[in-house]
């Protein structure tokens, strides 16, 4: 039900950034409050018994379910920064891209080593930025606790490459 409710809500914009490619807009989602507590709600009935010590939303877009999820579920919420947007002491990871590299970045403090941390993101796509935001989780002496995202592009193969490091993935729509 929740997937369907989400396939009507998002937008497809062709040619968006560049050509050929089909972009998911889920900005249509956001005018929709109750679609939006179904989502959160979605969320935590798959995530029931799973340790989450703290949300990480990647960001920008992680940063909007993510942080209601946390609240949700009572835990602390972390951004995940791309490089030069976190103002205290931080560690970053640079990873490929398609078309080149980022650096992500997460203020040390963000959580204590131990801690099971759900990575948290709107889109799962080929997986890399999720992929670097669990290997500097690990860095630092966090536990993965699992992954969630609104949409899932299954055929760029997102899903396989980042569960060998935590094979709770939880995909509320899948393309």
């Amino acid at each position: 039900m929740i997937e369907q409710q989400i396939k009507t809500a998002i937008r497809d914009i062709p040619d968006f950034p560049k050509p050929g490619i089909v972009f998911k807009d889920i900005t249509p989602i956001l005018k929709d409050p109750q679609l939006c507590v179904n989502i959160v709600d979605a969320f935590v009935e798959k995530l029931k018994g799973i340790r989450i010590d703290a949300v990480a939303g990647i960001e920008s877009r992680g940063f909007l379910f993510g942080l209601t999820l946390a609240t949700r579920l009572g835990v602390p919420f972390v951004p995940v920064r791309k490089a030069g947007k976190l103002p205290f002491t931080i560690k970053q990871k640079a990873y490929k891209l398609e078309y080149g590299t980022a650096t992500i970045e997460l203020h040390t403090d963000a959580f204590e080593p131990g801690q099971h941390v759900l990575i948290h993101d709107d889109l799962l796509a080929t997986g890399g930025t999720a992929l670097a935001a669990s290997e500097l989780i690990q860095e630092m002496g966090g536990v993965v606790a699992g992954f969630s995202f609104v949409v899932g592009l299954g055929f760029l193969n997102g899903k396989e490459r980042i569960s060998p490091v935590c094979d709770r993935v939880v995909v509320l729509a899948e393309y």
